[in-house]
């Protein structure tokens, strides 16, 4: 614990760092301040940096291109690879677990050691790793790495330790899974074929033993041709060489016959007894045309063969095999029972799937109960139990990404009501038709740990939609969705042009989103600069939606200068609407060049029937002018308490009373200042086509524009430059992060979003994009979201150019940037209980403004308290030309007390408007206010306000705007997001950085208390996306498919394992079925077969070292306690052998007993019928 003491002196206080040479602080005009200060502020900090750790907890949503699917029959767990060479393992809800592969290889196969608790995985760069699932975070224990041949293929039978792995060329090894050492015993490829055989069979496609005899081995390959290999003898019983291409192929459980699927949409079937030709072949969806042939159809890529005791019809799974004329259909699952064929369309392409059987032995009925599909973004079980093939309601949050993920917010210790209340209205809307059958992966352990609060995600999609979820402890369960597209009206179907471009695009896609979970109020911001706020209700009504028109449009002068403007606060009339002229419809086809105060989507304006819920009240929209586009809103803050909305974009500020639904303040940021502005804004030319700009404006979902962001760019090289076609600096500074869905730039988040426009290089790449839209009109762009952004950043191939651009357009308090950008954005908003002048003795009313050049103005208001006036009174908005300075954008505003506890804003308690009337209880507003004055009496009068920047942070106290403490949190980089947060009791502030840095700051001394390199930024999604919140915790979305949570607090990562689940639960094996003495006897037995024998060092000898090269895993902390205790694994290992042993002599033993009694029952007889007819004369037979 340290104690932190500051001696505060009016006016002679100053910050103890003043880079930059600029003034740290103080007001602006530089009146004395006679407001009372506190002679000794004492603030005790509790956080350390010991409180503080990086660590990932848990990941939501589909793998992100996945390629391998395995399950655990037993165990019940499921394995999902994906190409990124992650690993994901599901169990039962709340079981769900994330690996990776340091390499970053594709996962080519999944194979589990069944009910081991452990598991293989094949990647693409040719190496075997077998994983320790018996740990809360699996680890790897050993990794084989081949250096000669390329892995196909795999297969490990049930029980056995010893794993085939098929090569490109064609051959087949065999590995020991518990030293992962390469045995000697290799099958060649031309010991396999025959020797007449001219060409190469191709890659090795398949392998398994047979369900008859476990010392055969069936290998397919590539170009059509089958061996059955006889792993005793060391040769090949027979083989089998078809004209089309092999891709899977599946046994009979009695192993008398098999099933093929190939390349030409046909399934053979062939029989042990005759190889010479296939038994059957079928085109399941192949037709014959008139001239008698079939028609050609795509292959099928799987296909699986399994028997059920309660049909004597086996049912045929496969996927593909749809004929080629059949353009646009969907990909398919066909399920084959008897004469009953029903085929099963998937919205996305199929990627792997698997057959889930109640046996986990191949020479037993099978029985299968459900088919598992893996999708290239879904994740579907089938349930096969019932005619039509209903499928099973996935626990798992897997439709994130239904629409592209644009932005997220994040919630935690919120009030507990809130999510059953969201719950039980969004169960309301939940599909129907699934199988009432229990989901059967339901493998491992899960308990919700002793720390849990209620955790809530918010998703903004591209749709227009919002997700709520349900985010306590480590799970994620959907509460409700809301579309906010059903505010506006539709386009209509003879409004071509405009209209079709709004369609095929997405102009209702989600940049912005503010939630107060206590008065229950959403707010919402959309790429087409409007503003919904919503209210909560728990009943339906039919109402109309209020919309305001706000034309906030900065006009560009000759000479722009603060003299200019008049510091005059724009009031609308009583009626809530601008003092416009009446607007034409959205829809008109009004030429683009002479759009002016229209909005860009038409508000519903009819009485509307709104469902339980989140209603909306009121719609904000910015207006064209003069035939530009609005600009994107930047920044947006609500409270409740007060009744207020304020946004502001590159233009300006706006202030709106959703209460009164009036406009109270429409200035642009030079208008903010008034004689307060701190710089000279130069002389510029007037602008001579005002129609460029507006081909660069609206062009994001979110404010992630402009010059700042140039800085990772051009200093760490995006894509973009990488190119042969080079666009301008100006153009990809107003360039959308959305607009592309490979070359996306992440950019920072703050700068200004538009300037003034220059024409488009002529031979850049979006040149005839441009064009074809027409000057003018708002471009739109389809909304890749924050899922679809990727960027490459090598910083080897820096130029010295770029470095000058980087740096030399760098916003910040200089004049020379102000010459280059005159438009100033408003980067943050917050309204809080502060001081608005150095002279205020008690705290009002405050909206504090954040600005793209560091700035941050104190805009105090005058807001009725009795509920009457309030709603009749006008609510006073003055700007009183406060400025405090800081370095780069500012981002994030905070306030403490004076014992350094944090202020919440004030807010009104939730009231539900359409609840029947109750005389009794009569619908009052209850304001909750954390005014700061309360802690007069122990700390003095005033607060502590904590301003966040891309580069700095500083903390003033107020009202005397002195800056007690500053620090500097990057000079190389930015600060992408920036949350003051409550941790282990206590507040902190903390940064994730553009370089991928995550900072923790004490406040208020601003000590660093954290600083740990954990994300490199790749791609836009994260910059976007990225987000901290109260508990240490704070998420992004890691693919367009997948959020990932993490941790920054010591406590969390220290409970993390009680909160994980169990993935391995002791089961004992099922036992096998008994399959009778003569069946056993005369069929063969494959419990015979010892591997040991053949493939172990004495027989087989030892592999080539140059082969593949063994590499111990980690294995992390259990796995090295494992490790610790190999001694006595082996000893258990050697035990249950000697068991095993023992078992099958005594099976062998009883067998022989009951060989002999058969035997002399049978001599026995032949005696008796000796005696019988030893008499007899031969006539007499």
């Amino acid at each position: 614990m340290k104690k932190f003491r500051k001696v505060l002196d009016g006016l002679t206080t100053s910050s103890p760092v003043n880079p930059g040479g600029s003034p740290a602080c103080g007001s602006a005009a530089g009146t004395p301040s006679t407001a009372p200060t506190p002679r000794e502020l004492e603030i005790q900090e509790t956080l350390m940096s010991e409180h503080f750790q990086i660590c990932k907890t848990v990941r939501h949503g589909v793998p992100y291109q996945p390629t391998a699917l395995a399950f655990d029959p037993v165990q019940k767990i499921l394995a999902i690879g994906s190409r990124s060479g992650g690993v994901r393992l599901l169990g039962r809800p709340g079981v769900d677990c994330h690996c990776q592969h340091e390499s970053g290889a594709a996962v080519l196969q999944l194979q589990f050691l069944i009910n081991e608790g452990a598991l293989v995985t094949a990647c693409a760069d040719d190496t075997l790793h077998l994983w320790n699932l018996r740990q809360r975070r699996p680890a790897i224990l050993h990794s084989l790495k081949f250096s000669r041949e390329r892995i196909t293929f795999c297969h490990l039978p049930f029980q056995s330790k010893w794993l085939y792995v098929g090569t490109e060329r064609g051959n087949t090894h065999i590995v020991n899974i518990e030293s992962f050492i390469l045995s000697g015993y290799v099958i060649m490829w031309n010991k396999a074929i025959e020797l007449s055989t001219k060409t190469h069979p191709g890659p090795v496609v398949h392998l398994s033993d047979s369900p008859k005899d476990e010392g055969k081995l069936l290998i397919g390959f590539e170009s059509g041709t089958i061996v059955m290999w006889d792993l005793r003898a060391k040769r090949t019983d027979f083989r089998i060489h078809y004209d089309e291409a092999i891709h899977s192929v599946s046994w009979h459980h009695e192993g008398r016959q098999f099933m093929c699927s190939h390349s030409d949409g046909s399934l053979s079937m062939w029989n042990l007894r005759n190889t010479a030709k296939p038994l059957q072949v079928t085109f399941p969806h192949g037709k014959t045309q008139r001239d008698g042939r079939k028609e050609s159809c795509k292959p099928i890529l799987k296909v699986e063969y399994k028997t059920s005791r309660n049909s004597s019809e086996a049912f045929v799974v496969f996927s593909g095999g749809l004929s080629y004329d059949k353009a646009g259909r969907r990909p398919t699952l066909t399920i084959m029972h008897g004469k009953a064929i029903t085929v099963l369309e998937m919205d996305y392409p199929i990627v792997d799937f698997l057959v889930l059987c109640d046996t986990p032995y191949l020479n037993e009925v099978q029985e299968p109960y459900a088919v598992v599909v893996l999708l290239e973004k879904d994740f579907v079980v089938v349930d096969l139990t019932q005619s039509n093939f209903p499928i099973f309601e996935n626990p798992y949050p897997m439709d994130i990404h239904e629409s592209p993920v644009t932005c997220t917010a994040y919630f935690a210790d919120c009030p507990p009501d809130i999510i059953p209340v969201l719950y039980s209205i969004g169960a309301k809307h939940k599909k129907t038709g699934y199988s009432h059958k229990e989901w059967p992966v339901s493998g491992g352990t899960w308990a919700v740990g002793s720390q849990t609060y209620p955790e809530i995600i918010i998703t903004g999609h591209a749709d227009g939609s919002i997700k709520f979820w349900d985010a306590t402890a480590i799970t994620l369960q959907m509460l409700y969705k809301l579309k906010t597209s059903k505010v506006f009206e539709k386009p209509k179907s003879g409004d071509v042009g405009r209209s079709a471009e709004l369609v095929e695009e997405d102009p209702y896609a989600v940049q912005m989103i503010s939630w107060c979970p206590q008065s229950r109020i959403f707010c919402v911001v959309g790429i087409s600069a409007h503003v919904i706020l919503y209210r909560f209700s728990k009943h339906d009504a039919n109402t109309t939606i209020t919309s305001l028109e706000v034309r906030l449009q900065c006009e560009m002068e000759d000479v722009i200068s603060p003299s200019d403007t008049e510091n005059t606060p724009y009031f609308s009339d009583p009626s809530g609407h601008s003092p416009q002229p009446q607007p034409p419809s959205p829809r008109s086809n009004t030429p683009d060049s002479v759009r002016d105060s229209i909005p860009c989507l038409k508000v519903k304006d009819r009485m509307i029937r709104m469902p339980p819920g989140y209603q909306a009240e009121l719609v904000v929209q910015l207006l064209w002018v003069d035939g530009e586009p609005p600009q994107q809103i930047t920044s947006l803050d609500l409270n409740s308490a007060y009744g207020l909305l304020a946004l502001g974009n590159c233009n300006g500020l706006a202030v709106v009373d959703y209460l009164q639904k009036t406009i109270l303040l429409c200035m642009s940021t030079l208008e903010l200042y008034g004689s307060a502005d701190p710089f000279q804004r130069l002389t510029r030319s007037p602008r001579k086509n005002r129609q460029s700009t507006s081909d660069f404006c609206m062009r994001g979902l979110s404010n992630f524009h402009s010059d700042s962001k140039k800085r990772i760019r051009t200093s760490y090289q995006s894509l973009t430059e990488l190119s042969d076609n080079q666009v301008s600096l100006d153009l990809e500074r107003s360039k959308s992060p959305t607009s592309d869905h490979v070359n996306g730039h992440c950019t920072s988040p703050t700068s200004q979003p538009c300037l003034t426009g220059r024409a488009r290089v002529p031979g850049g790449p979006e040149g005839p994009r441009l064009a074809r839209r027409g000057p003018g009109r708002p471009p739109f762009r389809k909304a890749q979201s924050a899922a679809c952004m990727e960027v490459s950043l090598p910083v080897s191939s820096l130029t010295e150019e770029s470095r000058e651009n980087s740096f030399s357009r760098s916003r910040s308090s200089s004049v020379s940037s102000i010459d280059r950008e005159t438009k100033e954005a408003v980067t943050t908003l917050q309204f809080a209980e502060s001081y608005g002048r150095k002279s205020d003795t008690l705290p009002t009313p405050c909206l504090w403004v954040g600005t793209s050049l560091g700035l941050v103005l104190i805009i105090p208001m005058s807001i009725p308290t009795d509920e009457q006036e309030r709603q009749e009174d006008p609510v006073t908005v003055a700007p009183a030309g406060t400025v405090l300075m800081l370095k780069s954008s500012v981002l994030r505003f905070g306030f403490l007390d004076c014992g350094g506890a944090l202020i919440n804003s004030p807010y009104e308690v939730w009231r539900d408007q359409h609840a029947p009337y109750d005389s009794d209880r009569p619908r009052k507003r209850k304001l909750v206010n954390f005014s700061p004055s309360s802690f007069q009496e122990a700390s003095g009068d005033g607060h502590l306000a904590v301003v966040c920047s891309e580069r700095q942070a500083k903390v003033f106290f107020m009202p005397s705007q002195a800056c007690l403490y500053v620090h500097n949190i990057t000079e190389s980089s930015f600060v992408l997001r920036a949350d003051v947060v409550s941790v282990c009791n206590s507040v902190c502030l903390a940064c994730f950085c553009a370089n991928g840095h995550i900072m923790t700051l004490s406040l208020p001394s601003l000590r660093p208390l954290l600083d740990v390199s954990y994300l490199p930024l790749t791609d836009m999604r994260i910059a976007r996306t990225f987000c901290f919140t109260n508990g240490g915790q704070a998420l992004y979305l890691c693919s367009p498919t997948e959020i990932q949570r993490i941790t920054y607090s010591q406590e969390m990562c220290d409970n993390l394992q009680e909160m994980l689940g169990e993935l391995f639960t002791p089961i004992e094996t099922p036992e096998a079925q008994n399959r009778g003495f003569l069946k056993g006897f005369f069929g063969g037995n494959a419990q015979t077969f010892d591997r040991e024998e053949l493939f172990g060092e004495a027989a087989a000898g030892k592999a080539s070292r140059s082969l593949a090269q063994h590499i111990p895993g980690q294995g992390g902390m259990e796995g090295m306690k494992a490790a610790a205790g190999g001694v006595v694994g082996e000893l258990a290992r050697a035990r249950i052998a000697l068991d095993e042993r023992g078992q099958r002599l005594g099976e062998l033993e009883e067998r022989t007993a009951l060989m002999m009694t058969s035997a002399d029952t049978f001599s026995k007889h032949a005696h008796e019928l000796m005696l019988k007819c030893k008499d007899k004369k031969w006539y007499q037979f």
